[in-house]
């Protein structure tokens, strides 16, 4: 038995700064877990930890995060020559993946950006 001093009683486990969830599409798919799915299995552990990073440190600034504005932002990883973005907001403290893509092009494309902002809009709506 633990006195009511506490002697005796665990710590509560430290806390991520926000929890993590996937977007769900109305029709039920979660477009980043099948995206990460389709990922080499490597590629998937370097994204996880970029994610995790940010979920324990946020806010967290570049090189790792970027911002589009308006509560969009991006995680940003690299591995073995490639760049990987998860655009993802935050709502009531969860960090909400919204859209992956392996990056190809100097800029991030502005239709990856556009479904980045439908989703986030729908998450907004839904709350």
């Amino acid at each position: 038995m633990t006195s009511s001093t506490g002697r005796g009683q665990r710590a509560a486990p430290p806390r991520p700064t926000l929890a993590c969830r996937l977007c769900r599409t109305e029709s039920g798919n979660e477009p980043v877990r099948e995206w990460l799915l389709g990922l080499e299995g490597e590629a998937r552990r370097e994204i996880g930890s970029d994610i995790k990073t940010v979920q324990w440190r946020w806010p967290v600034a570049k090189p790792l995060v970027d911002g589009f504005g308006e509560g969009l932002y991006e995680v940003r990883t690299r591995w073995e020559r490639n760049s990987y973005r998860v655009l993802f907001c935050i709502c009531e403290s969860t960090m909400v993946l919204l859209h992956g893509f392996q990056k190809k092009t100097r800029a991030t494309p502005e239709q990856d950006i556009e479904l980045a902002r439908k989703r986030q809009r729908d998450v907004e709506e839904a709350e």
